[in-house]
């Protein structure tokens, strides 16, 4: 058997060629393979297609900047327009005020770099013992071994061995968790990382006043409040930010994703005014930290064709339409005898499977119905359409999963 060259991401190496289904074009909320079927993205490709597939002004954008200055490095003296630009764009709509932008190529350098700043600074502000990150299980905080060692998926840790050390899990929503670290150890803590709604971990929300309950333990014990947004950054749940839409401050906030809506590999992390006070403290101080596209001015571009897009067009708002339309019709979908639940919020959601139902032949049969969803474990089926899923395509999503449910 010949195997493709293409060493595919979070997929078996053995899997075959025919084992791929391969996309050749994509529209709006869908997507083509190369026999000419269509399917509704209904999870944004990997969550971030927020401005939809085949949008041209992305494309020129792209185009326009790499035919004048393709990239150049942002190291010590040097910088570009569409990064200057793209930084003060996101800090004027960042959840806070003042706040500085550093630019990665994703979400796991994103968390990296968040992980990176919260010890820096402690030991700027002469506490070098404060290394002590404090995540959740279940979480998902990329594949770069910091946010692997924080992310709350035990699988995703086998077999890659040692992780970061100083990095402690705790069940999500139970502050009970927190204060017992907090209380023997607390001035160890640099940081508390979190992701408003858990996505990757199984699109979970946070319980009434959590997410203000790690606000008030952070500033009990002098360590930052980190706001994983990769997924629910940049309009997801009705506003830009979720810190917002929770009514909660973080002091950094991590992205990627739908910053360009996946036309160019972007993140970063948003550096609030009490991190960069700190930074910025000591005027010799240099961050030696940063990736070789850090501030790429092509990715930028990208980002602010995107940004303008979803402005122009009220996507961040349309989020609240669309989710609404697509919880109404997934929740007709629960019958407690293939689907127990369902969970999420604004424009992420997902199905809680029975054991009568598995989450992967679920998938399987929403594909030959011609919607993409994606399965996290055996009994949870994720949905994550882009903000620009008409009406009518929610209720495709809805019509295709209900006949997949018939069939499994």
């Amino acid at each position: 058997m010949s195997l493709s060259p293409f060493l595919h991401p979070f997929a078996r190496p053995a899997a075959p060629p025919e084992a791929f289904i391969r996309f050749v074009r994509g529209e709006g909320a869908c997507v083509w393979d190369e026999s000419g079927k269509r399917y509704i993205d209904a999870m944004a490709s990997l969550w971030y297609a927020a401005a939809g597939h085949g949008r041209a002004e992305i494309a020129e954008a792209i185009r326009a900047q790499a035919s004048t200055l393709a990239a150049y490095q942002c190291f010590d003296r040097f910088t570009n327009t569409p990064a200057e630009e793209l930084a003060a764009k996101v800090a004027s709509i960042a959840p806070m005020q003042n706040a500085r932008i550093f630019f990665a190529s994703g979400g796991s350098e994103s968390v990296d770099t968040a992980i990176k700043l919260a010890r820096v600074t402690s030991h700027i502000a002469g506490k070098p013992g404060k290394t002590l990150i404090i995540s959740r299980e279940p979480s998902y905080h990329g594949v770069a071994y910091g946010g692997l060692t924080a992310t709350g998926l035990p699988p995703n840790h086998e077999g890659f061995g040692p992780l970061l050390p100083d990095v402690v899990r705790v069940p999500k929503d139970d502050l009970g968790a927190i204060d017992a670290i907090l209380d023997r150890e607390g001035d160890r803590v640099a940081a508390i990382l979190t992701e408003p709604i858990i996505g990757a971990g199984g699109v979970f929300p946070p319980q009434e006043g959590y997410l203000k309950g790690l606000r008030e333990r952070c500033d009990r014990v002098g360590a930052w409040l980190v706001f994983d947004e990769v997924i629910c950054g940049y309009g997801r749940l009705g506003t830009w930010f979720g810190a917002q839409h929770f009514g909660v401050e973080p002091d950094m906030i991590t992205f990627a994703k739908a910053i360009t809506s996946g036309y160019q590999p972007l993140g970063g992390v948003i550096v609030g005014p009490k991190v960069r006070e700190v930074l910025e403290s000591q005027p010799a101080f240099i961050f030696r930290h940063g990736y070789t596209y850090s501030g790429h001015p092509t990715a930028c571009a990208a980002g602010l064709a995107n940004l303008a897009i979803m402005e122009r067009e009220g996507l961040v708002e349309r989020a609240k339409h669309m989710g609404a339309r697509l919880e109404a019709g997934l929740r007709s979908l629960v019958d407690g005898e293939k689907v127990a639940h369902l969970r999420g919020g604004v424009a992420v959601w997902a199905l809680g499977l029975t054991p009568a139902c598995d989450a992967m032949k679920l998938r399987e049969a929403m594909l030959t119905e011609g919607v993409i969803s994606r399965p996290i474990g055996p009994a949870t089926v994720a949905f994550c359409p882009p903000l620009v899923t008409t009406d009518a395509e929610v209720d495709e999503i809805i019509a295709g999963t209900k006949r997949a449910l018939a069939k499994v």
